[in-house]
């Protein structure tokens, strides 16, 4: 004999396990649980405009003052950029979402597939779709990673997303960022822009921080290695480096106090 339960109690429980399945993928943080080692806030949100999002560290731009009040040493520094960067790529494949890294950090790529070691942030961009799924479902969601280059046990980043973001007008000057991938225990983080299709315009893209770029010199994306891990860039990188930073940039081996050594491929602290 076979027992049948009533139509309506067999629809609860689908949508019992649809909320369930919701709740677990949203996962939005409690932050206060998430800044478990800051007592005091060293974010500058208290000078910053009303409009401003982000509220960047009182002592240096590229840290999250919620989450410490110093800036690392240059080793720490490079080792926990390192370590965030392959978080976030990692992430990115297990929520399948598209990124792609841009900017200074295409730049230490062209040299030797590694941030360069005097870099203190990491830009990458997602398309406007991508920019929404995670929005929807992944703000404020926390991510560990665990990687030899933290011995401890591995850390934790959170998603965070500017709900700026839907204003992709590049007016709203102080909200250019539109995500960041946050390292909950250093501050350290990734900046994540948007990339649009411009209005009026066709094959051509923008960003809010008023970077354009033609659709077929970022599409298609091409595969690679970054910092040990696979990686997106764009498809014509050679010419978006070229235009943003200068032929020399991707022949001068001296820049920034560093020489770079072409035996062993890294960039060498030369003061």
């Amino acid at each position: 004999m076979i027992t049948r339960q009533p139509c309506w109690f067999a629809l609860a429980l689908v949508f019992l396990a649809l909320a369930l399945q919701c709740a677990q993928v949203r996962g939005d943080a409690d932050f206060e649980s998430v800044r478990v080692l800051m007592t005091e806030d060293s974010s500058g949100k208290g000078g910053d405009p009303k409009e401003k999002y982000w509220h960047e560290s009182v002592f240096h731009p590229h840290y999250d003052g919620r989450f410490t009040n110093h800036a690392l040493d240059y080793e720490d520094q490079k080792t926990n950029l390192t370590a965030a960067m392959q978080a976030y790529l990692s992430t990115m494949v297990d929520l399948g979402a598209d990124t792609w890294i841009m900017h200074g950090t295409l730049l230490g790529w062209w040299w030797n597939a590694k941030i360069m070691p005097w870099d203190s942030d990491i830009d990458v961009q997602v398309s406007l779709k991508t920019m929404h799924f995670l929005a929807s479902y992944y703000n404020m969601t926390i991510h560990h990673y665990a990687t030899s280059l933290m011995p401890t046990g591995g850390r934790n980043y959170m998603l965070e997303i500017n709900p700026g973001y839907t204003n992709g007008s590049p007016d709203d000057k102080l909200n250019v960022i539109d995500a960041r991938f946050i390292d909950t225990e250093t501050g350290v983080f990734i900046d994540i822009t948007t990339v649009r299709i411009k209005e009026g315009e066709e094959g051509i893209l923008q960003v809010k921080d008023r970077h354009e770029y033609k659709a077929k010199d970022i599409f298609p994306l091409r595969d690679s290695i970054f910092e040990g891990q696979p990686v997106k860039i764009p498809y014509n990188y050679a010419e978006l480096l070229e235009e943003e930073y200068g032929k020399n940039s991707l022949t001068n081996t001296k820049f920034e106090h560093h020489t770079f050594n072409s035996t062993n491929f890294e960039w060498e602290r030369t003061s």
